[in-house]
């Protein structure tokens, strides 16, 4: 059984450690819960996260509820949640009680100018994992390409994307059971 001050240190280090959001903390996430506890396995983690990406609010928190929820019930959810949005929440307060003093600096600016690409690839990294952990090959990439498309080119609603994904799969799966 995971101990509670495990579970409480792993989500606190990813609360802390990530920048760029819930998206960002996806790698540190599976080297924490899968490749150094084992407390999930490669399928686990990825159920959890696309059940984390389908529920309304946070990634992170609703990634930090499930697990935690997973690996010792609702104690278990407040502890990783806890753990996760404690030090965000400081870093946030904090931040929020320094901007005017720095709002105008070079090198401030600078700093978060340069830490908006290393975001974008912590961003990218676990998209391309997970892709092809889900089985997006060479052959299945025109459906989330299409989908970006509808939704940023076209300006399609996403609400309409999601849900014509679940038609045309529910059909898809029809027909190879028969």
């Amino acid at each position: 059984m995971v101990n509670y001050c495990e579970l409480f240190w792993s989500f606190f280090k990813i609360g802390t450690f990530t920048l760029g959001g819930g998206y960002a903390m996806i790698p540190l996430m599976e080297r924490e819960l899968v490749d150094r506890h084992r407390w999930l396995t490669q399928q686990d983690f990825l159920d959890q996260v696309a059940l984390s990406q389908s529920m309304p609010g946070v990634l992170a928190v609703n990634m930090a509820t499930g697990v935690g929820y997973r690996l010792r019930g609702l104690r278990g959810s407040i502890v990783a949640v806890v753990a996760n949005i404690m030090m965000p929440i400081f870093f946030i307060i904090t931040l929020a009680m320094l901007y005017r003093y720095f709002k105008g600096n070079p090198y401030v600016e600078h700093f978060f100018m340069g830490v908006r690409p290393a975001a974008v690839a912590l961003i990218a990294a676990p998209v391309f994992r997970l892709a092809r952990t889900a089985g997006i090959g060479w052959r299945t990439a025109w459906i989330p390409l299409l989908s970006t498309l509808l939704i940023w080119a076209l300006g399609v609603n996403p609400i309409f994307v999601i849900l014509a994904a679940v038609v045309l799969g529910v059909i898809f799966k029809l027909k190879t059971k028969k």
